[in-house]
């Protein structure tokens, strides 16, 4: 057991709790473990997804369903983030978690919200699709830029179909070997992912601790409560049409959500997530558009943690919206809520913009969800994981591009079949990324 990397994280994560409540100035200064981490894990993320989508797209040979996987994707995000921030906002109005706060907004500050928010979000949806198409390649690997990463590869992996596989042979035999490269080199970084789950545990308990639950306990209630009612709406939409038992695929992928869990960032297992679905069913080519865009655009955890979190705000000054005033605000958090990944303080951007447009409560009004904020991380997380997994398997099969025997064989713990695209393509390379358990990393 004690090689088991789910059993190494639940055990970091535990000791970090542990150290952060007894010892808060020492889990406070514990932050750098988890920091250095996700910085290991953000330094193969641009060239693992540009590789993972050109080889994804040269495979299976057809620009057009490249494009439709795109769309359907886009329409299941809008879909699915619509029904989280809807579905928050009847929580909020049944829960009403701010109701009797009363608070007065003069004695509010709009300093901490702005230390907060040292990144501006895009002004309008024109801005925002400029910020997709990056102005120098380099710099869009260089600045981790996922989505400038995304666009410049589907050109790329587009281009290799239109020019012909078997000419461009050598630059996607090269790519392959590169990419194997660098799943070894994440199967390195994994073995630290205990030490860096442990330091960003400890930093939030030891920087936050457990007593703020009290202060913002109906909230937190409120949140949390929807998130497991959301869950279990997951559970049926994955098994209804993919016919994913998804309590198989959580049991499979235990060492991904734990890890998420501990380190409080999705970003810490996308490497991994991505070739977990790959070796359960779904396209390399699905599985590398739909998940880095759903990183920024199906954020579904953070879409409940909006709308509640809004309404708790405004009942807190004493607003009660009427239907009107909340169908508006559904709508911009729509907007203020896309692309938003990675963007530091990406929550209180959003409530804030919204609060601007609607001019319910003073922006400054924010402020009161600092000492909440971090006690949401991990609703937000596993929410927001598993959305954007069953969104992969949605597409996956809606595209025609799921192998339903191939995911129950990886459930099993069976070695890995070829993919769709591979058995429709004989003469495309099997794909070389490893099929991941928790023996690859402690072996």
């Amino acid at each position: 057991m004690y090689k088991s990397l789910f059993f190494q994280i639940l055990m970091a994560v535990v000791l970090g709790i542990a150290i952060g409540y007894f010892w808060p100035q020492v889990g406070s200064a514990l932050r750098p473990l988890g920091d250095g981490f996700i910085q290991l894990i953000k330094m193969i993320i641009a060239p693992l997804i540009f590789l993972v989508i050109v080889t994804g797209i040269s495979a299976v040979g057809d620009v057009k369903s490249v494009g439709r996987v795109g769309v359907k994707a886009l329409i299941y995000f809008t879909a699915a983030t619509l029904f989280a921030l809807a579905f928050g906002l009847v929580v909020a109005n049944v829960v009403q978690p701010g109701v009797g706060l009363n608070i007065d907004p003069a004695s509010l500050s709009e300093d901490a919200v702005n230390a907060k928010t040292t990144t501006a979000p895009p002004k309008d949806i024109g801005q925002f699709l400029l910020g997709v198409i990056p102005t120098s390649v380099v710099g869009a690997f260089a600045s981790n830029s996922l989505l400038q990463v995304l666009c410049f590869a589907i050109f790329f992996g587009a281009a290799i179909v239109v020019v012909g596989r078997e000419k461009c042979k050598p630059v996607i035999d090269l790519m392959e070997t590169t990419l194997e490269l660098f799943f070894k080199i994440m199967a390195w970084v994994m073995r630290v992912a205990p030490v860096g789950a442990f330091g960003a545990m400890a930093f939030i308990i030891g920087q936050y601790g457990l007593s703020s639950l009290s202060t913002y306990a109906l909230l937190v209630a409120a949140c949390y409560g929807s998130a497991l009612v959301f869950i279990g709406l997951l559970f049926i939409v994955a098994w209804v049409y993919p016919r994913v038992p998804l309590w198989q695929f959580i049991k499979y992928s235990r060492e991904e959500f734990m890890l998420a869990l501990g380190t409080a960032s999705t970003e810490s297992v996308l490497p991994r997530i991505m070739t977990k679905l790959t070796n359960a069913g779904c396209s390399r080519a699905t599985t590398g558009l739909v998940i880095p865009t759903g990183y920024s655009f199906n954020l579904d955890g953070a879409a409940l943690y909006l709308s509640i979190s809004l309404l708790f705000l405004a009942q807190a000054f004493g607003h009660n919206l009427d239907l009107g005033q909340q169908l508006a605000a559904l709508g911009i958090l729509m907007l203020t809520s896309k692309g938003m990944a990675g963007v530091p303080g990406s929550a209180f951007l959003a409530l804030s913009a919204t609060a601007g447009a609607l001019g319910i409560f003073p922006v400054a009004g924010v402020a009161l969800l600092l000492g909440a904020d971090r006690l949401m991380d991990s609703m937000r997380v596993v929410v927001n994981l598993l959305g954007n997994c069953v969104a992969t398997f949605v597409v996956s099969k809606w595209e025609g591009q799921f192998d339903r025997d191939a995911m129950l064989a990886a459930f099993r713990g069976e070695p890995r079949t070829p993919d769709v695209e591979e058995a429709a393509e004989p003469s495309a390379p099997a794909l070389k990324s490893p099929q991941l358990t928790s023996d690859t990393y402690s072996g």
